[in-house]
Order: C-alpha cells, then sequence, then structure tokens
C-alpha cells in the first residue's frame, strides 16, 4: 500500500475539507499521510459498528485510509460523507425492518411511500444502492415469502431505475443473529432476483452472515455474481475483527471478487473488539488486494 503525505493541499484535492483537519490529525494515529488503494475492491464501512465516533471522524479517518464512502446512512446524514471525498454507499431509505419488510402485502405501501420520498434524495446525494429486508417468516412458506417480495419489488423497481439507484435486498443468518429471517439463503434470494430482473435490484450478500448459513463462498459469489450488487464483511464467528481468529480467509474471497469484474462496494460491517480505527486500517489492508 502506498501512502502521499497529507498536506492541506493534499487533503482538499482529495475531498479532504479544512474543517475536516483538525479531527483528521487526532485519528491519524500520528501517521500524516493518506492511503493510496490498487482500488481493485472499492471498500466503505458500516456505520453502525462505530456509533461512538462522530460521523464527520469516522468520514474523517475513512477518507485517510483510502476508502470510498460510508454505509447505512439516514436521509439527514445523505450528505456528510461529501464533505470528505466520499458518499454513501448504501442508505437507509424506509425499506421496511429487518422482521418487518416485503415477504408481507400489507408493508409494501410503507416501503413504496419511503422509496419514493428518499430514493430521489439518494441519487442527489451521489449514493448508488438502498436496502431493503425479506421479513420474518412468522409461519409463512419461502415460496409464499418469495411471491410475496417479488410484488413489492416489482412495485417499487421503476423508482429505482428512474433515479439511476440500486434497491439491495439483503441476505442474513437466521441461526445466530436474525432467527426466522427469510432472504437467509443465497438461493432464495437469487431466485427473487431472476424474477424480478431488474438492473437496478440487486442482493446484499453479507459474507458473514452467508458463511454462517452456508459457506462455499467462493463459488456462490462467482455463480451469482451477477445478482449481486454490494458486500458486507464481518469475521466468524463473534462479527469482529478481519484476523487470525476467524474461519474467512478474507484475501481470497476478495481476489475472487476482484476477478469477477465487480464495481460495487464491499463494506466492513464488524463490530471492533480493540480499538477500532486500528482494525478498520487492518480490514482495508486485507481486503486491498
Amino acid at each position: 500500500m502506498n501512502r502521499v503525505p497529507l498536506t492541506r493541499r493534499a487533503a482538499l484535492k482529495s475531498g479532504l475539507a479544512a474543517t475536516a483537519l483538525a479531527p483528521l490529525t487526532g485519528i491519524l494515529h500520528g501517521e500524516g499521510s493518506i492511503a493510496v488503494r490498487k482500488n481493485r475492491i472499492h471498500q466503505s464501512v458500516c456505520r453502525w459498528c462505530y456509533k461512538n465516533i462522530p460521523l464527520d471522524q469516522l468520514c474523517a479517518f475513512a477518507a485517510s485510509i483510502g476508502l470510498k464512502g460510508i454505509d447505512l446512512l439516514e436521509p439527514a446524514e445523505y450528505e456528510v460523507p461529501r464533505r470528505f471525498g466520499l458518499i454513501c454507499t448504501m442508505a437507509q431509505a424506509g425499506g421496511g425492518t429487518i422482521p418487518d419488510a416485503l415477504n408481507r402485502p400489507e408493508n409494501h405501501a410503507a416501503i413504496e411511500a419511503g422509496f419514493r420520498a428518499n430514493i430521489p434524495l439518494a441519487a442527489k446525494a451521489g449514493i448508488p444502492n438502498v436496502i431493503t429486508f425479506s421479513g420474518n417468516r412468522r409461519g409463512m412458506s419461502d415460496d409464499e415469502g418469495a411471491r410475496n417480495t417479488v410484488l413489492g419489488l416489482n412495485r417499487v423497481k421503476k423508482i429505482a431505475e428512474d433515479n439511476g439507484v440500486t434497491i439491495c435486498l439483503e441476505l442474513l443468518n437466521s441461526k445466530v443473529n436474525h432467527p426466522d429471517y427469510m432472504c437467509d439463503h443465497s438461493a432464495w434470494g437469487v431466485r427473487v432476483m431472476q424474477e424480478v430482473n431488474s438492473p437496478n435490484v440487486k442482493l446484499l450478500y453479507d459474507i458473514y452472515h452467508m458463511q454462517i448459513m452456508e459457506g462455499d463462498l467462493i463459488t456462490t459469489i462467482c455463480e451469482n455474481i451477477a445478482w449481486i450488487g454490494h458486500f458486507h464483511t464481518g469475521g466468524v464467528p463473534g462479527r469482529h475483527e478481519l484476523d487470525d481468529t476467524q474461519e474467512v480467509q478474507w484475501d481470497g474471497v476478495m481476489r475472487a471478487i476482484a476477478e469477477k469484474g465487480f464495481k460495487g462496494y464491499v463494506a466492513h460491517e464488524f463490530v471492533p473488539a480493540r480499538d477500532p480505527f486500528t482494525s478498520l486500517r487492518a480490514a482495508a489492508d486485507l481486503c486491498d488486494v
């Protein structure tokens, strides 16, 4: 990884606002430089994992280590990353909640209203993706849930298409973190994507969750890359650092993603168990293949 000196001119040229220089100086651990990445993998970081750190400081540090953006911001925060030369790489936009979302038709009107209000705002802020969910089963069959989810996505896909934004349906594990969640296997998610068949509706393939549910990461990703719009990371088990205490070989997975020509974003969604900025820098280094 190359680095360039962090001067005021360089900071401003890279998009770091002058107001960011004070917090940035304090969080660089004395390393006065900006990382230059290979950019085969476009990396970002999920806001909620760093909720105790002010957003402007997280943005400044993310920019300093060569990340491209911040994931999972609310509408009021959409514009904040742009002050630091970043974007919000995936936004909350009213796409329901993990337990209550697209697999029940009674949720479709509220999701449509949220997307109609917020997807144009996301587009204005240069945000490429917004998130949505299947919802929990609560006794519903996977076939019925898939049909309902297809109906819901067909109802909102034109909003995304008209605004150049991608709606991403997240794959989550139902074994450890989200019991009863319906979109818990790649095959179910891919089936829904194939039926909706829109360039602006994709899967959010969460590597942490899918390692827990099914493993076989590289083959599954490579076979279904056309239906994947975004990735999340997280160490397995525990959802902590991407280090030698967990079971995913992250550089191998990242190479597979890069070699398939994926042009979207890989957002780090692990909860640091140690110094958060040191851990985030290490993850960015590891995934910079």
